[in-house]
């Protein structure tokens, strides 16, 4: 898609009071308005057609080739373009060169199309601009926020109806919370948990949130706090530990089953291991995965939350990946036992096909979030019904209107579709990876995520008879053809598939370099993933 510039004549722009004025109230003309209009068509309905026709991922032009185009660094006195230029700008030199998400081959990360009529209902919250921060900034989108927080929660947690009617619009309890992404989602959630375990005493400690770790820990009488999680845990984990006061390191990594799910047995053991310090160490939280980022599988959180009650411990479920399948009636079983957790994150810009970026977090008790209240003299005062109030993000935009009207759109039947689609065309690549004797299925799935490498049959039957320290060597060899075909065909632009390295074994762990292979686009089916692996064997075939 090319748009032409229909000015003429280049006038020198300048920055005046004048032009100040009619940049943020109208356009320059009638004219001009309808050049604008008919630009912002294109962009609304024609962006979809310029996409279909860039169906790589990129272009095959280098980043560092990229990189010498954009070196200037002065930013003018007077203005350089007019918005019909710069529209002009970024749909023919930046776009293109972008990475085109919505492609049917991009199946290598956690982003996807998404519905077209995301990109209108963005358009219009960016027109209100509204801010969820206070009222006063927000007035009936808080409100709504609200609801739809109500909404997810009862997904999740499944409460009565006398329930939501008493807190769906309680200025005294809060049942989630919209943020940023997952990962604040992930940190609030554990913020609230460590707020809640070093609550203040009757023995004149204030609270942690008021005085701190050191004095925390010396009220308490303990030395330290930890959280317990899957080795595949996301990374967001390690900061929460940072951020929080309480160390990265003391996120310990539980191992994972032959099946990528926590280790129950080796999680009762370290719970076991930690309540014979007398008390000098506190677990702040176990969190249970449903999703996990590298292979997409699920922790058995109904085990897990069943094992947290018995020991009064917060159970956290990140589900920021797997939370829209309880939209699923086919596949919502596959997160039993979500129900239980204290508190749960979900993405908004992963499943739920949201524009980027929209995370929430939810939490069983209504009232928890008073732990990590704040409140200043010009914005959120204490009384008020701000929903600033408890969120860990100050300004935020209006995207619970965007989940909203995407509910109301699409319906728990159209998510459904998505999720169901996903999760049977991973199956059916699958399946096809396991007949083609240069593949080897590392991880099947279980949602819509999977993990293979290129692996040959005659490969695989040596590695099933070396010794540790001969399939070391091999795997060394196997990483880096994988890693080779990974990067050639991304170059190529025509296909991406992501990777990453996973460790194996049980006793002595392998370290080994897989194709990791995300099925969200619904336009994604089994011959898109079939030409896939042919390009890879073709790859491979010319490389090695």
């Amino acid at each position: 898609m090319k748009i032409k510039n229909n000015i003429s004549e280049k006038t020198e722009l300048v920055a005046n009071w004048q032009t100040l004025m009619r940049v943020f109230i109208r356009p320059e003309n009638e004219e001009t308005k309808l050049i604008l209009l008919k630009y912002m068509e294109q962009i609304l309905f024609g962006l979809n057609n310029f996409l279909k026709k860039h169906v790589g991922i990129t272009e095959e032009v280098s980043l560092k080739e990229l990189s010498m185009g954009f070196t200037d660094t002065i930013i003018n006195k007077n203005p350089e373009k007019k918005l019909a230029e710069v529209i002009t700008e970024l749909i023919e030199d930046i776009a293109p060169h972008a990475v085109n998400v919505a492609s049917p081959y991009f199946v290598g990360h956690m982003t996807s199309a998404m519905p077209f009529f995301m990109v209108h209902l963005k358009t219009i919250i960016t027109a209100l601009n509204q801010n969820l921060v206070k009222i006063e900034t927000s007035k009936v989108v808080s409100i709504l926020e609200k609801q739809v927080i109500a909404k997810i929660h009862r997904i999740i947690y499944k409460e009565n109806e006398s329930f939501y009617k008493e807190h769906v619009q309680n200025s005294e309890t809060t049942l989630g919370s919209f943020t940023k992404d997952g990962t604040l989602a992930n940190i609030t959630a554990l913020w609230v948990a460590r707020n809640s375990l070093f609550a203040p005493t009757k023995d004149g400690f204030s609270g942690i949130e008021e005085e701190g770790i050191d004095a925390a820990y010396k009220a308490y009488a303990i030395e330290k706090c930890v959280i317990l999680t899957s080795r595949l845990g996301h990374y967001s984990l390690k900061k929460a530990g940072g951020i929080l006061g309480i160390g990265n390191q003391n996120i310990i990594a539980i191992d994972v089953d032959t099946n990528n799910r926590i280790n129950l047995d080796l999680l009762k053991k370290k719970i076991k291991e930690i309540k014979q310090t007398s008390g000098r160490i506190k677990i702040l939280a176990v969190v249970g995965i449903a999703g996990t980022t590298e292979t997409g599988t699920i922790d058995p959180l109904k085990k897990i939350g069943m094992l947290c009650s018995e020991n009064r411990i917060h159970f956290h479920v990140d589900a920021a990946w797997g939370g829209p399948t309880l939209m699923s009636e086919k596949y919502r079983h596959l997160l039993d036992g979500i129900e239980l957790a204290d508190s749960v994150t979900i993405d908004c810009h992963k499943q739920f096909y949201m524009p980027m970026s929209s995370g929430m977090v939810y939490f069983k008790n209504p009232a928890i979030m008073n732990s990590i209240e704040y409140h200043a003299n010009y914005v959120n005062r204490p009384g008020s019904v701000d929903l600033g109030i408890k969120s860990i993000t100050g300004s935020r935009e209006a995207n619970s209107i965007i989940l909203n009207c995407a509910l109301k759109i699409m319906g728990t039947q159209g998510y459904a579709l998505l999720i169901d689609h996903g999760i049977e065309t991973a199956r059916k690549f699958a399946e096809e990876i396991k007949k083609r004797p240069d593949f080897q299925l590392i991880t099947p799935p279980e949602l819509n995520l999977l993990t293979y490498r290129i692996c040959p049959a005659n490969i695989r039957e040596k590695l099933s008879e070396a010794s540790f320290e001969q399939r070391q060597s091999i795997n060394e060899k196997l990483n880096k053809i994988n890693r080779t075909v990974q990067r050639l065909q991304r170059e190529a632009g025509k296909s991406f598939v992501s990777r990453t390295t996973l460790s194996i074994g049980n006793k002595r762990k392998e370290d080994i370099v897989v194709l990791r292979c995300v099925i969200m686009n619904p336009m994604t089916n089994i011959n898109i993933l079939k030409k896939i692996l042919d390009e890879q064997e073709e790859i491979y075939k010319k490389q090695f």
